[in-house]
């Protein structure tokens, strides 16, 4: 709860500062005499609504998300040898993080993954690939299982979606205030809402959206050094580096769907400008950094 509070803290003091600086460098009075009746104070309003909706929806249901597009079997009675060690496993790492014991669910796929997921630390889901448990020993998912608690214990997966709340406001907020001037001061539509409006809103939220979405995979990368450096404590850091070089020797790409991407354990080969789109570091790097100690 209190970072929501932070989160929501920082949000209006943004909003606010942006809010100064585009009065005390006349913007309103360059709509004004232009005949423009944009009113920012609305538009900031507005754009919060926006920008923070989707994203507290999408965590909202973000567990049941999960679950549906994944498959995934949430454990309630071990079945087998295997489930238990996993839903134990899981509860120690949990009771070690200071958090409620999560839901622990597997899902069906040959693809090496693990991923946590839930609208608060106190109400997630960790869930683990048929292929993570056959294909990687037991000390190596144990480490997978403690990097997954940290996401959780660190709050990452409420952090991640403000942090796109926030940014999904600026976008909307910054894209309308170039399509009104554009519309009104370049092109001079008195009547507003013209043609003008509509496309140079539409460029700017695509070019905005575009640097927003490099900000939140830089955040994204940032917190798997953090999940793992969590993961290394709970479990050891040769086991969390052997996870990851086990990662190395499976040689395939995250199958994940695209919404729970950025909370596996793995992410996709990228090369070039698309590094700046992943959701995750490269596994050199993050074996790099344990080995480092860091």
């Amino acid at each position: 709860m209190k970072r929501v509070f932070l989160f929501a803290l920082t949000n209006v003091a943004v909003l606010a500062v942006i809010y100064v600086v585009l009065n005390i460098f006349g913007v309103d009075q360059v709509l004004a005499r232009s005949g423009s009746s944009l009113d920012l104070g609305n538009l900031l309003v507005f754009s919060a609504v926006v920008g923070f909706s989707g994203s507290l929806i999408s965590l909202a249901l973000s567990k049941w998300m999960a679950k549906m597009s994944t498959g995934a079997r949430v454990i309630d009675t071990p079945r087998n040898s295997t489930e238990s060690w996993l839903v134990n496993t899981v509860y120690r790492h949990a009771d070690a993080a200071n958090i409620r014991r999560p839901q622990v669910a597997i899902y069906d796929s040959p693809d090496v993954n693990a991923f946590a997921t839930g609208p608060t630390r106190n109400n997630a889901l960790v869930a683990v690939s048929t292929g993570l448990l056959q294909r990687l020993g037991q000390r190596e998912v144990d480490a997978v299982l403690g990097h997954e608690i940290t996401h959780v214990a660190n709050g990452d997966m409420v952090t991640l979606a403000l942090l796109q709340g926030v940014l999904n406001t600026f976008v909307v907020f910054l894209s309308r205030i170039v399509g009104f001037v554009v519309d009104r001061v370049l092109l001079r539509n008195e009547r507003g809402g013209g043609a003008g409006f509509f496309i140079a809103s539409l460029v700017a939220q695509i070019l905005l959206g575009i640097l927003a979405s490099m900000i939140v995979m830089w955040y994204s990368r940032q917190r798997e050094f953090r999940a793992d450096a969590g993961g290394a404590k709970l479990a050891g850091r040769q086991s969390m580096i052997s996870a990851l070089q086990g990662l190395q020797r499976v040689h395939e790409p995250a199958q994940l769907p695209e919404a729970l991407q950025a909370f596996g354990i793995a992410g996709g080969p990228a090369s070039g400008l698309r590094r700046l789109f992943m959701s995750h570091p490269p596994l050199e790097d993050r074996i790099a950094a344990l080995q480092r100690g860091e």
